[in-house]
């Protein structure tokens, strides 16, 4: 994915609210993915930093259901007081509503875009005793079986399911999806040997990797991970020009009040200037984003549908 760039924000001090106004009660935030996911991690690190700060408990809604257009549908339905926001994600915002024929929800018009959070790259992952030893044999093998090899994913439209749609588009492949509902499924389906290959986000696999429990054969950002060193990017690995980095951050639902926005854009900046929550989200793969004015990261997430949009097509990715 090409990197944008965002208006930077400063690191202010919260905007000031009237305590009687808002917040007024507990905070939902509503997440698409499975308790154990990516953007589950990410929430909860987020929860347990804003709601002391706000004065009210901010609780984690999961709502690991259709790749994360159920979740987004009831985000776009909430009241827009302020007391329901949601983490979103390319995979909510850019994916779903380019392949589904009817995801329900208008991924610009019916959020209010709060902050950009962080970008995670995938790991193409398989069993541990796979007879796979690199993305040179999966094609091999791919190529002679068409149709026979399974991935495993979190859900239709997830970074998971269009990291192996990318892989199948650009090396022409036939190969078969088998969605899970969400990503601690998906992953161990691969674990179990029920699928043949994957890719997960790097938070949810490293742990698993580095008790041999699954087997990495490459990355899908640009670079190599600091993390993982020792596994080469896709063009290393024999398919130039793939890259995936995917990236998460929270909206609420349009016409929500611009105090709120507000000022829930400062506290998780404010947030994620804490030394320890960095230290430990970055050791498990995540990058924080530069923070944005809510306005910067709207375009920013116009921008991302507008280039996925003719890749999505020419590879003919979609969901009735």
């Amino acid at each position: 994915m090409r990197r944008r760039s965002l208006l930077a924000l400063p690191i202010l001090a919260a905007l000031p609210l009237r305590a009687e106004t808002w917040p007024t009660r507990q905070i939902t935030m509503i997440v698409p993915l499975a308790p154990g996911s990516t953007a589950d991690i990410m929430a909860r690190a987020v929860s347990e930093k804003i709601g002391p700060r706000l004065g009210q408990p901010v609780v984690v809604d999961n709502r690991p259901a259709a790749g994360g257009i159920v979740a987004l549908q009831q985000l776009a339905r909430a009241e827009p007081d302020g007391h329901t926001f949601g983490l979103i994600s390319q995979g909510t915002q850019v994916f779903n509503p380019l392949i589904h024929r009817a995801a329900g929800y208008d991924p610009l018009a019916d959020f209010a875009a709060i902050t950009p959070a962080s970008t995670v790259s995938n790991v193409l992952i398989v069993p541990p005793r796979s007879p796979f030893r690199n993305l040179a044999d999966i094609l091999a093998a791919a190529r002679a079986n068409p149709g026979k090899l399974t991935y495993s994913s979190g859900g239709v439209g997830t970074s998971h399911h269009l990291s192996s749609v990318l892989l199948a588009h650009m090396a022409k492949l036939e190969v078969l999806h088998v969605p899970y509902r969400g990503a601690p499924a998906g992953i161990q389906a691969v674990m179990s040997a029920e699928v043949d290959f994957a890719f997960f986000n790097t938070p949810t696999v490293i742990t698993q990797m580095r008790d041999g429990l699954l087997k990495g054969l490459a990355v899908t950002s640009p670079a190599r991970s600091p993390l993982l060193p020792e596994l080469p990017t896709m063009p290393e690995a024999g398919l130039a020009g793939y890259e995936i980095v995917t990236w998460m951050g929270f909206a609420a639902p349009a016409r929500a009040a611009r105090a709120a926005v507000d000022r829930l854009n400062a506290e998780i900046a404010a947030a994620f200037t804490d030394a320890t929550l960095r230290e430990r989200m970055m050791k498990i793969g995540f990058e924080f984003m530069p923070p944005a004015t809510p306005d910067a990261f709207a375009r920013f997430i116009a921008e991302d549908i507008a280039h996925w949009r003719p890749i999505l097509a020419a590879a003919n990715v979609k969901v009735e």
